[in-house]
């Protein structure tokens, strides 16, 4: 092995973060790595809780340390984590997002068709596999859930995994949201492993409700709070606007590698057959979007001028909860009253009134599911427990409505 590298990160949250391999001091000097720096973890966020202004790259090094202290507690408890599988393992979380594109989800709904995160974040880990000379290969085994130690997996991406809680908690802290604070430390201390899978000691029970509570206000209060709605709706219409107008050959302000991906229809065989169409992807970040919105606010197409003015100069969009589908009559009335008063019609009408839905499960019962591991040997999922305050609310999915349009 190469010299050890040694580097402490101060994070806010935890305190100092360790990163001691080479290897990982490799990958996140990376600039596919670093160009999480560049990306907010909130989106829009901020502009309801101001403090929201951390980054993909903060959440990363958090999780990061959360699965350096769970595989620690684990190895404690005598399962069997070789120094592979802990540095791979590690590696793995510290790429689970490195698929994401400017403000998160905005590219996915706005100018590229059908292409997740998850799958661009699988191109990339690949392309850097090979960068690194197969160093990731493990990593790759784990983050695919192919590799023979399931627990592993079960770190990265599962309903009790260390991307969640720090997310949750990371995000709790940024905005100010106190509902969102969970026990992050005791649920580690109570994980354990049996029969290959991840499990939580009978007595992390509560903290385990606790951090399903967490989740669902979260979402409720914060990510999916109804002026975040109208902010993330109105980022994605003015991606949607301004590649409409680029495939009909309008001239539009952009930086290169927001330019590709508006003056070509960008798919996932894309992805995979043209190696530039990656490479342009690791370009791009919040600053090109926000760069051009600065500029399109004073573009000669209306529809998209006012969105990119309101969303600039935060005049965003009044958006209306409801537990009922809105009546096409209603929509009708208010596209009517939007065309009146701007002078837009047909589908201009689309991206100024429209509506949608907002869903949450806190806790999904068919999903990976967090199992409870009892003194007796006897395992059972959390939602299946006498009094479990999950079985009766959080694993009910809520689902309510919206409709945005402008204030008149």
């Amino acid at each position: 092995m190469t010299e050890r590298k040694r580097k402490i990160v101060n994070d806010p949250v935890y305190g100092f973060i360790t990163i001691d391999h080479p290897l990982i001091f490799n990958l996140i000097s990376h600039p596919y790595y670093q160009r999480l720096r560049r990306i907010h973890q909130m989106a829009l966020a901020h502009l309801v809780y101001p403090g929201a202004m951390h980054t993909r790259f903060h959440h990363s090094m958090g999780a990061y340390h959360l699965m350096s202290c769970a595989l620690q507690e684990l190895k404690g408890k005598g399962i069997a984590i070789t120094e592979e599988e802990e540095v791979a393992a590690r590696m793995a979380i510290l790429l689970h997002d490195v698929g994401h594109g400017p403000y998160s989800h905005a590219l996915e709904h706005g100018i590229i068709e059908g292409v997740s995160h998850e799958a661009i974040g699988r191109w990339l880990m690949e392309d850097l596999n090979r960068q690194m000379n197969g160093a990731l290969s493990l990593t790759l085994e784990i983050f695919n859930d192919r590799y023979h130690k399931k627990f592993l997996h079960q770190l990265v991406s599962s309903q009790l995994d260390v991307d969640r809680m720090d997310y949750l908690n990371r995000d709790s802290f940024y905005t100010g949201v106190s509902e969102g604070v969970i026990g992050y430390d005791r649920i580690i201390k109570m994980l354990t492993v049996h029969n290959g899978e991840l499990m939580v000691e009978e007595k992390g029970i509560y903290s385990i409700e606790k951090f399903i509570v967490a989740r669902r206000l979260m979402y409720w209060q914060v990510y999916l709070h109804k002026t975040v709605l109208s902010a993330e709706n109105m980022l994605v219409k003015i991606l949607v606007r301004a590649k409409e107008l680029a495939l009909k050959g309008v001239d539009l302000f952009a930086s290169p590698p927001l330019q590709y991906f508006l003056y070509h229809t960008i798919t996932a065989s894309n992805f995979e057959q043209e190696p530039a169409c990656l490479q342009q992807f690791c370009l791009l970040d919040d600053y090109d979007i926000m760069g051009a919105i600065k500029v399109w606010a004073q573009h000669e197409d209306k529809v998209l001028s006012l969105l990119c003015n309101w969303l600039i100069n935060r005049n965003l969009l009044k958006c209306i909860l409801s537990n009922e589908v809105f009546e096409d009559d209603a929509i009708a009335v208010l596209k009517n009253q939007v065309q009146r008063k701007w002078g837009l019609e047909g589908n201009e009408l689309d991206y100024l009134v429209f509506s949608g839905t907002a869903s949450l499960r806190a806790y999904n019962i068919k999903d990976e599911q967090i199992n409870i591991l009892f003194k007796d040997g006897t395992v059972k999922d959390i939602s299946s427990i006498d009094n479990a305050l999950v079985s009766h609310t959080l694993a009910i999915p809520v689902k309510k409505f919206y409709i945005c349009h402008p204030k008149m």
